[in-house]
């Protein structure tokens, strides 16, 4: 599994020009799911997701992780973190999980981050999604988890 976090002062998601997710200060992260994936991936990155210290304490130090500061975190699948740009001028996507495989995981996800977290949002699976963020910083990681 693998995510693209930015630390975000706003972000949202539209589908068809209709806000379907919002969230102020937080993380936005966008999702990928790779063919391997189940619930113990779901598990680790959300352990990371929750926990990874990118906002600043007292001092300006990157010391404080989501539930520090009671922010906000909005998921968001985007199956094109998986594809394999090592060669030629197309993506490959042989990695990526099947489109019912990456739901499945990414609707496990969610609905783990609900129980552990209370305030997530998500974007649409399989969804044409715009997405609108704040970056501060800005501050953007990268994390995997196998």
């Amino acid at each position: 599994m693998i995510a693209v976090i930015q630390r975000v002062t706003s972000a949202r998601v539209e589908v068809d020009n209709q806000n379907i997710a919002q969230i102020g200060q937080g993380i936005l992260a966008l999702i990928g799911v790779e063919k391997e994936d189940g619930q113990p991936q779901c598990d680790r990155m959300l352990q990371r997701l929750i926990g990874y210290r990118i906002f600043a304490d007292s001092d300006g130090k990157m010391n404080l992780g989501l539930q520090d500061i009671h922010g906000d975190l909005l998921l968001v699948p985007q199956f094109t973190l998986v594809a394999d740009t090592t060669r030629g001028m197309r993506p490959g996507f042989s990695a990526a999980a099947p489109p019912a495989q990456g739901e499945r995981v990414f609707t496990s996800l969610y609905q783990r981050a609900l129980e552990l977290y209370p305030s997530v949002k998500k974007g649409k699976f399989s969804a044409d999604m715009q997405v609108h963020l704040t970056n501060d910083g800005p501050v953007t990681f990268y994390l995997q988890c196998s």
